[in-house]
């Protein structure tokens, strides 16, 4: 498999000590990697990874300003949407952070201190990410690709969707707009969720959130439209950042800053 080349990558530590020793060990298991000058605090490193837009993100937790998790929640909302979004790797000396990072969709959470064993493990998730980001898709999933694109070329000659026609495998699963829970976009799909599963679409999420038929949906995330009859509750937690309860759907749903005011109490 062949590697993304020049991968950028940044890393936010407020400690020189420890931002030096991250930066060596990471050249060492990936020669290839370019590295930006160090964010040496939460507000420096969203600046840095908004202007640079780099492939990877490298966040320390606790750190002035602004904690590794709210850099990663404000660069997603601000992310131009037409760039994937920074893979995240939290590096940090509390273990006690794991659920709220990988709710952030990170790719790993390293505990400190960073060990060239564990790096070279958290580096080739990342080569492997970035490998199917940018490599073309062969064989199989290069015909479910084919069919996702005609299906989604033959509901736009057609009108408005009330049925989305969604890949699951070698399956096309036919889903009336009024079941689907929520529609979360990734690198190159929407992800359809149904209380039945996930199904996947080749299409982008603004397109699809324009051709659904009805106005039960919401936009909760640059990258998640709900489904509003779904919507059990909404909670605040002490830091202020709002998760819903979604029935049919057994994790919470993150709300973006740029949306909190939808679920304000009236």
């Amino acid at each position: 498999m062949n590697v993304a080349p020049a991968a950028l990558a940044l890393i936010a530590e407020d400690e020189p000590v420890l931002a030096r020793t991250l930066s060596r060990l990471l050249l060492q298991a990936w020669p290839s990697l370019r590295l930006a000058p160090v964010a040496e605090d939460g507000f420096a490193a969203t600046t840095q990874a908004l202007a640079l837009l780099p492939d990877v993100l490298f966040l320390d937790i606790r750190m002035p300003a602004r904690t590794g998790l709210e850099v990663a929640e404000i660069v997603s909302d601000e992310w131009p949407e037409d760039r994937p979004t920074p893979l995240l790797v939290f590096v940090t000396a509390y273990d006690e952070f794991a659920v709220s990072a990988f709710e952030q969709a990170a790719v790993d959470y390293v505990l400190k201190p960073v060990t060239p064993e564990r790096l070279a493990v958290t580096v080739a998730r990342l080569q492997e990410r970035l490998a199917v980001r940018s490599e073309p898709r062969g064989g199989e999933a290069a015909a479910q690709v084919q069919q996702m694109q005609a299906l989604a070329a033959g509901e736009a000659a057609s009108g408005p969707i009330r049925v989305i026609r969604a890949g699951v495998g070698n399956t096309v699963r036919m889903i009336p707009v009024a079941e689907v829970i929520c529609l979360e976009a990734t690198d190159k799909y929407v992800t359809v969720v149904t209380p039945d599963g996930e199904a996947l679409v080749r299409m982008s999420l603004r397109e699809l959130a324009t051709r659904i038929e009805g106005g039960d949906f919401i936009q909760v995330h640059r990258s998640v439209l709900v489904n509003s009859r779904h919507i059990v509750s909404a909670t605040r937690d002490e830091l202020g950042h709002c998760s819903l309860t979604v029935r049919g759907l057994a994790r919470p749903v993150k709300v973006s800053r740029a949306f909190a005011h939808l679920f304000r109490p009236m």
